[in-house]
């Protein structure tokens, strides 16, 4: 219970983090974002409202978007990833950013989670060796 709890924190995290990186690299597209005392707390706010609506919408949105999955090849998925950026800065107050720059700030965030997946499965994988 501790482990999946410390991966919860550590994903959260990470997320605020590449929200935050995200945010900072696409300002020119149109990202506007907090820089003030606040910042950091809006951060992870954002990054805990982007971890809930990736675990209760992205499922479903992913079910309803088979088809245009398998007609892209999977390339649609990219435009599912940015929805779920979009609608989680929509219900944080203090961040906008356009949708294409939602789908930029969607693959940052898959490759954060990517690493850090492949990271917690190579420590998991070392640990049943032992």
């Amino acid at each position: 219970m501790k482990r999946q709890f410390a991966i919860f924190l550590l994903r959260w995290v990470l997320s605020a983090f590449g929200l935050w990186l995200s945010i900072r690299l696409l300002a020119p597209l149109g990202a506007e974002y907090y820089d003030d005392s606040s910042a950091v707390m809006m951060y992870l706010i954002a990054g805990l409202v982007f971890s809930v609506v990736n675990s209760l919408i992205k499922p479903i949105v992913l079910i309803l978007s088979i088809p245009a999955i398998l007609l892209t090849l999977g390339l649609f998925t990219l435009v599912v990833n940015g929805l779920m950026v979009y609608i989680s800065l929509l219900i944080v107050p203090g961040f906008e950013m356009p949708f294409g720059a939602s789908i930029l700030a969607g693959i940052v965030l898959s490759l954060i989670n990517y690493i850090i997946s492949g990271l917690l499965d190579m420590q998991q994988s070392s640990f049943k060796r032992v």
